[in-house]
């Protein structure tokens, strides 16, 4: 079995002489959890598309689960399970009715009570879903994405919405389906979301993958190095270097003292995200 879920080379989408995505290449393992990030209007949310099999691409290749999308067959839907932002769930049935209807579209499904379980809805399974909260709701939403027991999930900012404690339960839900083997490709704004349930991200912007790679090394090196932060004379001041540690001492020893608020800050995906796209911003301006 190839160990490749998603194969992109060149991947090209064009409108008249608009170019949404112009050359993006990646790959995504079996297994993995790959976040797709970029701005508005990066090409994001047309990459997926062209995946999903929903759009037809310009040029380039793709391949998913070993199947063009552009000309993938029920077989090959029946094997991916797509989480949308916008529901496609009807408020006049209850969480059980919906889910087991979704269900029977799929040769080979879950069971419907373990599913609903599972997102966390047992006790709601005989509310009708518009009385369900907003978070509740998406949750049925994952529930349909998963029903048919997918070997690829697509998310598409999966947690818009949610209050802090409903985010990390979702989490603790997309860890559950990666244990148990679905590759799944997320895109969110929410960038402590990806470093924490993503492998490996991607970052996009004007149409072209400008950075991959795992959490912890994606982005240019210089975006990695830590910035030493302390107050002198009343002033907020920050250094970058590679040697965090022996700049803090040799700040202390200058200034007769630990200095106020120092503290050494390595930075955040979200720190090497925003300095890609500013980059890519620069440049382009």
């Amino acid at each position: 079995m190839d160990t490749r879920a998603v194969e992109v080379r060149d991947l090209r989408k064009t409108y008249g002489a608009r170019t949404v995505v112009d050359g993006a290449s990646f790959d995504i393992a079996r297994g993995e959890t790959f976040a797709l990030l970029g701005p508005n209007g990066a090409g994001k949310s047309t990459t997926v598309e062209i995946l999903e099999g929903y759009r037809r691409r310009t040029g380039g290749e793709a391949r998913v689960l070993g199947a063009d999308p552009g000309t993938g067959g029920l077989d090959w839907k029946a094997r991916l399970g797509i989480v949308l932002q916008t529901t496609g769930q009807s408020g006049a049935y209850t969480v059980r009715e919906q889910v087991r209807q979704f269900a029977g579209f799929y040769p080979r499904p879950r069971d419907v009570d373990e599913v609903i379980a599972a997102v966390g809805l047992a006790d709601q399974a005989k509310t009708r879903i518009a009385k369900l909260s907003g978070g509740q709701q998406r949750r049925v939403d994952v529930a349909l994405g998963v029903i048919g027991r997918p070997e690829l999930l697509f998310l598409d900012e999966p947690t818009t919405g949610f209050d802090p404690q409903a985010r990390r339960e979702f989490w603790d839900l997309i860890r559950a389906l990666k244990a148990d083997g679905t590759t799944i490709l997320l895109t969110t704004h929410y960038l402590d979301e990806a470093a924490q349930l993503a492998d490996r991200v991607g970052v996009i912007a004007g149409g072209r993958m400008r950075a991959i790679g795992p959490v912890d090394e994606i982005g240019p090196p210089d975006a990695r190095v830590p910035i030493v932060r302390w107050i002198e004379a009343g002033r907020r001041r920050e250094e970058r270097t590679t040697e965090p540690l022996a700049f803090a001492r040799t700040l202390a020893d200058r200034l007769g003292d630990e200095p106020s608020g120092l503290e050494i800050v390595r930075p955040s995906l979200e720190d090497v995200y925003l300095t890609l796209v500013e980059e890519y911003e620069e440049a382009a301006s």
